[in-house]
């Protein structure tokens, strides 16, 4: 009977880990399409006063989807090897990855000015990702819920 529980644990954590690292994948691909437009865009005539801090959100994408695939493969190792104390590190980094969403969550809810904690934009990119994002907020709003929901599963 322990045996049973314990494998499907271990298939369980493996599909959540799975789901975790589909939600990774997607991040690092838009961030490199961000950094070919961003690049496309320096190149044109039109592009003036390039800062460096307009890069700030496309490294913060990037980074956040390259720790979701690391985190995704310290899950499966420690599914696999149902270790004691790689289990206690990778529980230790998911609930340091929740403590993380659940502040910039409450700063954005909570904080009507949180636009001014951000860096400045000098490509404009950002409003026009946020206005799609306020077009879609529905669809955004589905999809944030099914990544905290996966993550709290874990």
């Amino acid at each position: 009977m322990a045996r049973v529980a314990r494998t499907c644990l271990r298939s369980i954590l493996k599909i959540v880990n799975s789901t975790l690292g589909l939600v990774g994948i997607p991040m690092i691909l838009y961030g490199f399409w961000m950094l070919r437009v961003l690049q496309r865009d320096m190149e044109s005539p039109s592009f003036d006063d390039f800062d460096s801090t307009a890069l700030w959100f496309i490294y913060t994408f990037l980074s956040i989807g390259v720790a979701l695939c690391l985190i995704t493969c310290l899950g499966h190792i420690s599914a696999d090897s149902s270790n004691g104390i790689c289990l206690s590190c990778y529980m230790v980094i998911i609930f340091l990855l929740l403590l993380l969403e659940t502040l910039v969550a409450a700063d954005i809810l909570l904080n009507s000015d949180w636009e001014k904690d951000l860096p400045e934009d000098p490509t404009r990119r950002f409003h026009d990702f946020r206005e799609f994002v306020e077009s879609n907020f529905d669809f955004f709003k589905w999809i944030a819920m099914f990544i905290i929901l996966v993550q709290a599963n874990k």
